[in-house]
């Protein structure tokens, strides 16, 4: 039994390893990501603008007191009210918003790393409302968060879900289209056994080209790591297994490698947008943030930002490492149910 889930083991990771452009990819494309972001954000723009305020708001204003109606009247600003002063400030270090305002003392916090935050702070000065009120800036509470180091795990996350989903579910669909996996069926080899090598090797690609990407991002640009590593490799670990248990479910009875194709797209580009990997969801729909809490790959965002961005360990990381082994368990069950060796 050992022998060939080892012999399948190290077949699949020499045909990984001899598609030189597959290789090549899932390691250029996050870099690629990463270098194009940081010299997109270098240049101060984005088209959506956040502000939080804190204290309660009136419902039967649409401004946030007088003191704020210039700046409030202004388009393309959403406003976000905080009840709570610590969780608006570390939303503010997590580029989660632009800027904060406190009406009820007249201060205001930006960021000094983020683009956005640079504008709106133009804004809210060039509408006279700090003028006016006598609003100062204060500077931010805590240590701020650079916005390409807030992005990049996410980048990460990203790149492991992409290479998980198409690495196993469309390579699982070719096989069986291609016949290989009827020619399996006639061995010794159980559906588990197959499932079980692909998992591992796919584990195995993935926590490889992930630490090149890592490492070499991080001398590239100087990121700082700012939590565990150990607490990072489980948090990528629990992702992976997780992103490879959901591909295995659209792989288990496919037959077509379009069918295949266009259901993983569907999986996977939601997932993108709903999990943050490129923008913050605050401000957003109270159901919209409910579906995205749903997905692994916010569980795997979230995590790997609380590590790298606040210096979190495996405590605290716990509830999403457990969300993340909760929804591997569901899918590789259903998918070792539903498996079957040739077209049905």
């Amino acid at each position: 039994m050992i022998r060939r889930i080892w012999t399948l083991f190290n077949a699949r990771n020499l045909e990984f390893l001899r598609d030189r452009s597959a290789l090549a990819w899932s390691i250029i494309f996050p870099v690629m990501i990463i270098v194009g972001f940081s010299v997109l954000f270098s240049a101060e723009s984005r088209p959506l603008y956040k502000v939080g305020v804190i204290g309660p708001l009136e419902t039967s204003q649409p401004v946030y007191g007088p003191q704020l109606q210039a700046f409030s009247e202004m388009r393309h600003i959403e406003f976000i009210e905080f009840a709570s002063m610590r969780h608006a400030m570390n939303t503010l270090r997590h580029h989660r918003i632009d800027l904060l305002i406190d009406p009820a003392r007249g201060v205001y916090w930006s960021s000094g790393t983020s683009p956005s935050g640079y504008v709106v702070e133009k804004l809210l000065v060039a509408s006279g409302t700090a003028k006016k009120t006598g609003m100062k800036k204060e500077s931010v509470q805590g240590e701020e968060i650079p916005y390409i180091e807030w992005l990049f795990p996410g980048i990460l996350a990203m790149n492991i879900m992409f290479s998980a989903l198409f690495g196993v579910g469309y390579v699982v669909v070719a096989y069986r289209k291609n016949g290989v996996l009827k020619r399996m069926s006639v061995t010794p080899l159980r559906p588990w056994e197959f499932i079980t090598a692909q998992i591992l090797s796919r584990m195995f690609l993935l926590l490889i080209t992930t630490s090149v990407v890592f490492a070499g991002c991080m001398l590239l640009y100087g990121f700082r790591m700012r939590g565990s590593y150990v607490a990072l490799l489980l948090v990528f670990i629990a992702g992976g297994f997780s992103m490879i248990s959901l591909a295995l479910v659209v792989a288990s009875r496919s037959a077509s490698e379009e069918f295949a194709s266009g259901v993983l797209n569907v999986i996977s580009w939601p997932m993108m947008f709903l999990s943050e990997v490129w923008f913050s969801l605050e401000g957003a729909r109270p159901w919209v943030q409910k579906a995205s809490r749903a997905l692994p790959l916010t569980q795997m965002i979230e995590a790997a930002r609380m590590i790298m961005n606040d210096g979190a360990g495996i405590v605290e990381v716990r509830s999403h490492l457990f969300m993340l082994c909760i929804m591997s368990a569901a899918c590789i069950i259903m998918g070792s149910l539903l498996f079957a060796w040739q077209k049905k």
